[in-house]
């Protein structure tokens, strides 16, 4: 029996050697069946379209289609994005299943040149906010927060169009814009982001991303991320300046009777002597 532990031992040694660290995330009765075999990969998050859009208000969340139009999302996300424009939105890796951030950034596998590397972003600035004529959709300006190996490249901003076709279908995608990742040249980067998720209430839009770069530098990924601005999607309360013009009882009368012009009886030969002109605020 002794023999047998010692071979087992041994071959989990090998397997341990052979495989790497990958080696220790398998459980026993795998390793016993095949110690050599390595421990599959996690695949990133695929794009897909959600079959419906979670939308969060009042501290409720519900799936869009049930309750709401197209035109109450729209509206909502051009209210959203307006009280963030010139913000800094934060970008983190979330897990679709439960919508919480994983990481703080997203990463994305790339080449620069003829080395691997991982391009990180981790916010995004809200450089402008219009309305797009035609259909219903949005015209953004987006800076991209761009990093890689520990450099920071010159990056363009993002003309992005953010269009709401129904309930079911939410794209926010950009037509490419260029980074300068090396010296030999312009990389350009896309990305598509498809909205699954929208918290009003914390200013949250989650969705699955894919990013693909095209140049000197080139590579992609997908997966699911939230972007957290720093605003809600309610207006603030407006301030009344002119509450006392408006008071009612002995502070509304003696505002009126200070504002109500005096009248000189002798001047008055005619039959509207008890006329008094009504105090017009301009």
């Amino acid at each position: 029996m002794s023999n047998i532990f010692r071979k087992i031992f041994v071959l989990s040694i090998m397997a341990a050697t052979l495989t790497g660290c990958e080696f220790w995330n398998r459980n026993l009765q795998d390793v016993l069946n095949n110690p050599f075999r390595s421990s599959p990969v996690r695949e990133p998050a695929p794009l897909r379209m959600p079959s419906s859009v979670v939308v969060c208000r009042t501290k409720q969340c519900a799936p869009a289609k049930l309750s709401m139009s197209r035109e109450y999302i729209y509206n909502s996300l051009l209210h959203l994005l307006d009280n963030n424009n010139r913000k800094k939105a934060l970008i983190c890796q979330a897990d679709a299943s439960t919508r919480a951030c994983t990481e703080t950034f997203i990463s994305i596998p790339i080449t620069v040149g003829m080395t691997p590397a991982y391009m990180y972003i981790d916010s995004v600035k809200i450089t402008d906010v219009s309305i797009a004529k035609g259909n219903r959709s949005l015209k953004l300006v987006l800076n991209y927060n761009v990093t890689y190996n520990g450099q920071s490249p010159d990056c363009k901003p993002a003309k992005s169009l953010l269009y709401v076709k129904n309930t079911e279908n939410i794209v926010l995608e950009d037509s490419g814009y260029m980074c300068g990742m090396t010296t030999i040249g312009q990389t350009m980067i896309k990305t598509l982001f498809v909205i699954d998720y929208i918290d009003l209430d914390y200013g949250y839009i989650g969705g699955f991303y894919s990013v693909g770069l095209s140049g000197p530098a080139y590579g992609g990924g997908t997966g699911y991320m939230i972007i957290r601005l720093p605003k809600d999607a309610y207006p603030l309360n407006p301030d009344l300046t002119a509450q006392a013009k408006y008071a009612t009882g002995n502070a509304g009368q003696d505002y009126i009777n200070s504002t109500t012009p005096q009248i000189n009886e002798s001047d008055n030969n005619t039959s509207n002597a008890n006329v008094q002109v009504f105090p017009i605020t301009k």
